[in-house]
């Protein structure tokens, strides 16, 4: 799901130009095939399971995500502690501060669940901070993720061509104009406002 997203533009950039480097660790790869599995030579390996206390969809077992957490943190940079962040729509709502703070580590882990979530005893055994990009759900932790990698992501200097480029920094209206002055639809004149082109920087 991430391959469209990280291998276009300036996060594709950043990513050859080693200004970030993203790791992905799949919870499949650290369970191994049942019997029956192995003897039928099955590639899909499950790792989920009903909810206790009943309910629809499946729950992402915990040892799974604590064997890839163990290794996201194993592969972290030498003498660091990796930030682990836990996307939860309960969570802490992520914001331009949080990921200003956090564009400070060096190395961050975030967990992203699917289906009904992730047994909350993960979030137990490692020092997580619970995240939400909005008060909203969705139907797994893909999205919110891609939104916090390139929020942080484009705080990291040299992500951008210019750091003036990070908009809410501006002093200036968010509102942007370009060419033409003067923009004529269905016979409405729409103008750029007279103070952008006074070349007057500070007003």
């Amino acid at each position: 799901m991430f391959d469209s997203y990280l291998n276009e533009s300036i996060l594709a950039r950043a990513i050859k130009n080693r200004k970030i480097a993203v790791k992905f660790y799949n919870p499949r790869d650290f369970v191994k095939p049942t019997k029956v599995q192995a003897k039928k030579n099955r590639p899909y390996l499950r790792i989920d399971d009903k909810p206790y206390g009943g309910g629809p969809g499946m729950v992402i077992q915990a040892m799974p995500v604590i064997k890839a957490v163990e290794s996201a943190v194993r592969g972290s940079e030498k003498g660091t502690k990796p930030k682990i962040i836990w996307l939860s729509p309960s969570g802490k709502q992520f914001s331009n501060v949080v990921a200003q703070k956090f564009s400070k580590n060096s190395d961050l882990i975030i967990i992203s669940g699917r289906y009904e979530g992730i047994d909350a005893r993960v979030k137990k055994i490692f020092k997580v901070e619970e995240l939400s990009i909005g008060p909203f759900v969705v139907t797994g932790g893909e999205l919110p993720a891609m939104v916090i990698i390139d929020s942080i992501s484009r705080r990291i200097p040299g992500v951008l061509g210019d750091n003036s480029s990070i908009e809410e920094s501006r002093a200036a209206s968010s509102d942007v104009y370009t060419r033409p002055e003067t923009l004529v639809y269905k016979e409405k004149k729409y103008v750029v406002p007279k103070v952008l082109l006074s070349g007057d920087h500070k007003k």
